[in-house]
């Protein structure tokens, strides 16, 4: 029989082993955390040519070109699709027998999808391992499947996209589905592809409310079509919000046939919109210093703060003379009271944000820095004649049209000496017989925003919509309320009905505004985010700090 002393040791001898056992399996555990997961040398070698075959638009198993191959090609190698799908901007055809599903747009295919059985012995960690973190990572969701999609950007034309079921605790490694090679498509933007509902849309550039999509911003976009959207300072709280509500829109515009035209009042000086970026200086400022590297520059900087974000319009420069002290509205926006110096500084701004691939709006035609109240207040009478616009006012805006101004905004500014009646905004006199014959301007004309009570205290809005383009201009722009854009749209298309509007006359602008479109490539891409210390470094670096 024991003794009390040999059953004490034993005990202590006992607890000794269980805390080396326990230790010794948390050594194990952690070593098992820090070893990577192997790869065999077989999947690399896979992995690294679906990568390889990417980099040339291609796929395994398929002879096909993502934005050259047509899909009449894919129907003569691999005959008819065992099914088709549809959506608003693209179709779909499955081949069964290849593993395959090919999407296409304009008999252009734009993605190929694979999902052979080697494919799908691929797992996520095996791509992380061989070719690192995914430049995006998005999610897709709906009743049948909760996806991750991880996009490699393996060129500036061509996605390698590997679509998986969502990492779980439970399987934290899954099995790819199928993988996708896609291109970016370039659609046409035909005006005939587009119904007369359709055209009047383009034509609109509508404000929206709040920091998130809502309910009405998606009837804006997609039960109205507008051409283009207006944030302002209520909309942008912060970088990361203002790219997540630009996305946001981007994606509810996917169905519709045309990109959008995103823009934002950002002119530097105390005219700034997006949040945590470093100050620039006033045009005030610039026109002191009369540095046109500088301004260019400057311009250059502002077009590299909008696309960051994932703007593609800048309503900037103003070209307006601070010929009058009293003004209130201009002020320091503008580069001085000399004519030369606010078309030279000006046109240089306006080129560098249009160097940044960015479309620059100059403003307020045919100028507004002679008004002594607030057009956001009530409506500025100049009492100047049209030989003294052209001897002063006009200046900036005659050079900026020779030198490939892409959009001009009119200002609510009434000039009774050309036209008693109307405003310049929506004045024939000004805007047709003046801008368009005598200045021999062909680009877009759009108008100041037609909420301002320069217009609402004298016409109802769905009025000076039509008024506006029977002006002549291009696109009108409505800033604030929902009920706002419903009115004009509804307004301009009445029009149209009772003979007021001819669609010819709507086709002359919506030629217009897909041309520009076009020329900068405007897309519903999305963007991943914004470094916005990259972007104050090279602010401070622009301004020698």
């Amino acid at each position: 029989m024991m003794t009390k002393k040999v059953v004490i040791l034993l005990l202590i001898l006992f607890a000794i082993a269980v805390v080396v056992m326990l230790k010794d399996s948390k050594e194990d555990s952690d070593s098992q955390k820090e070893v990577p997961i192997e790869v065999s040398s077989d999947a690399e070698s896979f992995v690294s040519l679906l990568f390889d075959l990417a980099e040339k638009g291609q796929t395994i198993n398929s002879p096909f070109i993502v934005g050259e191959t047509t899909i009449q090609k894919v129907h003569e190698l691999w005959g008819a699709p065992d099914r088709k799908s549809k959506n608003a901007s693209a179709i779909y055809e499955e081949f069964l027998s290849n593993d395959a599903t090919v999407g296409h747009q304009s008999e252009v295919v734009f993605d190929i999808r694979s999902s052979s059985p080697e494919i799908q012995q691929i797992r996520l960690e095996d791509i992380k391992s061989i070719k690192g973190e995914a430049d995006k990572v998005r999610s897709y969701q709906d009743d049948q499947v909760d996806q991750t999609i991880f996009i490699y950007d393996v060129t500036t034309d061509f996605q390698l996209k590997w679509i998986m079921p969502k990492p779980t605790e439970e399987e934290p490694n899954p099995e790819v589905h199928h993988i996708s090679v896609f291109t970016e498509f370039e659609k046409d933007f035909s005006l005939s592809d587009l119904s007369l509902e359709e055209k009047v849309g383009q034509m609109i550039f509508a404000g929206i409310k709040g920091t998130d999509i809502t309910n009405e911003t998606k009837k804006i976009i997609s039960t109205h079509q507008v051409g283009g959207i207006i944030l302002f300072k209520d909309n942008l709280k912060n970088a990361n919000q203002s790219v997540s509500l630009l996305n946001a829109i981007k994606q509810e515009n996917t169905n519709n046939k045309v990109p959008l035209f995103l823009g934002v009042d950002e002119e530097g000086g105390r005219i700034s919109r997006l949040p945590e970026l470093t100050k620039l200086p006033t045009n005030e400022e610039l026109g002191k210093r009369n540095d046109i590297s500088l301004s260019y520059n400057i311009g250059k900087l502002l077009g590299k703060e909008l696309s960051a974000f994932g703007f593609n319009l800048d309503f900037a420069p103003v070209l307006d003379i601070n010929s009058n002290p009293d003004n209130p509205i201009i002020g320091d926006r503008s580069f001085g009271k000399d004519a030369e110096l606010v078309s030279e500084l000006g046109l240089q701004m306006m080129k560098g944000i249009q160097s940044e691939q960015v479309i620059s709006v100059i403003k307020h035609f045919p100028g507004h820095g002679d008004t002594a109240v607030d057009s956001h207040k009530e409506l500025p009478i100049i009492q100047k004649s049209l030989e003294e616009l052209q001897a002063l006012e006009l200046i900036p805006f005659k050079h900026a049209v020779e030198q490939g101004a892409d959009v001009v905004m009119v200002g609510h500014i009434l000039l009774p000496k050309i036209d008693s009646t109307y405003p310049a905004s929506i004045s024939e006199r000004i805007i047709t017989d003046v801008l368009r014959e005598q200045l021999g301007y062909e680009g877009i004309i759009i108008t100041d925003d037609m909420t301002m009570k320069a217009i609402l205290n004298n016409l109802e809005i769905g009025e000076s919509a039509v008024s506006a383009v029977k002006a002549g201009n291009d696109i009108v722009l409505v800033a604030h309320n929902y009920a706002n854009v419903k009115k004009t749209v509804d307004a301009i298309l009445k029009a149209i009905e009772d003979g007021e509007i001819t669609e010819q006359r709507i086709d002359e602008s919506v030629k217009r505004i897909l041309s520009i479109k076009k020329k900068y490539n405007l897309s519903n891409k999305q963007i991943d985010g914004v470094n916005i210390e990259e972007l104050n470094q090279s602010i401070n670096q622009t301004l020698g700090r």
